[in-house]
């Protein structure tokens, strides 16, 4: 496993199955590595050395929510294929009239993107063209940092705490007169941790004053009131804070690429001068996007499914002798006993998706939350592999 020079904690991620050659239900008999961010931060490797086309029992992969989309999302969807021969900027339009609603901000604070990630790299795009430096932690999730660094900027990367938190005070030491944008993840991405909701507004309050600060919230709405942890708030105070939500996660339409972003609307036409925002979007997705989003029911149900498997997930590795970094999201992660290739190997034979990481060169699992049968195939097979 290939380990890279830096203090900090991510350093090589292994991907345990139904990677991009994988069909979705099963596993393909070969070896890739790929570099899917183009950074030398993350090396993803698909170890498929064994045991071709095996079915895929429980995918647990990609932090992808098992119980969506919802049905009203579905149907909406469903009706708008016969009007796929028309452009959906009206139906835009209304989505972020009713985005802006919710968020207390104007429809002039709104932009949408094909998921959260698209917003994050065409703001990365806008600001850091010219050079200069971003500031993150590390780890955390690399999209918005990877593209700055593929555009000509540099990365200040600032080690998480010992409770896997943000140093937001090391990130407000670290801006200069060079600092193009700050990037908070939280809940934050792969470590499932969370940093102060108040702590994290004080921060954007005040480093926003020197630059730009960018809050990724695609995980907040796994948290009980999430609109009470967020920090779109400052957006309507006029402050220089961007915030990201997806509809991949809690609203289950990762494949259907939607999104949305918060700021001034200065920002706002920062990215847009450069690159057009609706013109991305096919009418499906919009079309389930307004359904889902009005969908409160399904939801709720979906935060306490999410809770539900994680409750029973970290119990039982707890009884096999694991401890996890306690997750605020649709994934854990916990150090294992074995080395990542025996693991990743046990697990694939097994039809289980996950993802391996090295973290301080010892090998740790980081698990998506399934349905309650998948996460009880996920435990039997843990038991097995680590027999």
């Amino acid at each position: 496993m290939k380990q890279l020079n830096r203090r900090t904690w991510l350093k090589t991620s292994i991907l345990g199955l139904g990677g991009i050659t994988a069909l979705p239900t099963t596993l393909s008999a070969a070896v890739h590595k790929t570099n899917l961010w183009h950074s030398k931060s993350i090396l993803e490797e698909f170890p498929f050395d064994s045991n071709p086309e095996i079915a895929m029992k429980a995918r647990l992969l990609a932090n992808e929510n098992p119980f969506g989309p919802s049905e009203k999302a579905i149907k909406a969807i469903s009706n708008s294929i016969s009007m796929g021969n028309r452009y959906g900027h009206a139906d835009a339009a209304y989505l972020i009239s009713l985005i802006a609603e919710k968020e207390g901000v104007a429809p002039e604070n709104i932009m949408l993107g094909p998921g959260s990630t698209d917003l994050l790299e065409k703001t990365a795009i806008s600001l850091c063209r010219k050079g200069g430096n971003v500031i993150s932690a590390d780890p955390s999730y690399l999209s918005l940092v990877n593209t700055a660094k593929a555009v000509g900027a540099s990365w200040k990367a600032v080690p998480l705490l010992a409770d896997q938190s943000h140093d937001l005070q090391g990130m407000f030491s670290a801006i200069d007169s060079e600092t193009r944008l700050i990037y908070v993840c939280n809940p934050n991405n792969p470590m499932g941790s969370i940093t102060d909701f108040e702590q994290v507004r004080t921060f954007c309050k005040n480093a926003s004053k020197k630059t730009p600060v960018f809050v990724d919230e695609a995980y907040l709405e796994f948290l009980e009131n999430p609109e009470e942890k967020s920090a779109v708030s400052l957006v309507a105070e006029g402050h220089d804070v961007i915030v990201a939500r997806t509809f991949s996660k809690i609203h289950g339409m990762a494949g259907l690429r939607i999104g949305y972003m918060v700021a001034t609307p200065e920002r706002i036409k920062s990215v847009t001068d450069l690159v057009r925002s609706t013109m991305g979007l096919c009418i499906t997705s919009l079309k389930g996007a307004i359904a889902s989003f009005q969908d409160e029911e399904f939801i709720a149900k979906c935060r306490s499914l999410n809770k539900e498997s994680r409750e029973f997930t970290s119990e039982n590795i707890h009884a096999l002798g694991y401890q996890e970094i306690p997750s605020h999201t649709s994934f854990m992660i916990f150090p294992i006993r074995n080395d990542a290739k025996s693991f990743s190997k046990s697990m694939t034979d097994q039809g289980v998706g996950i993802r391996m990481y090295a973290i301080d060169d010892k090998p740790w699992c980081r698990v998506s939350m399934g349905t309650m049968d998948e996460m009880e195939i996920f435990i039997e097979a843990l038991k097995v592999t680590e027999a």
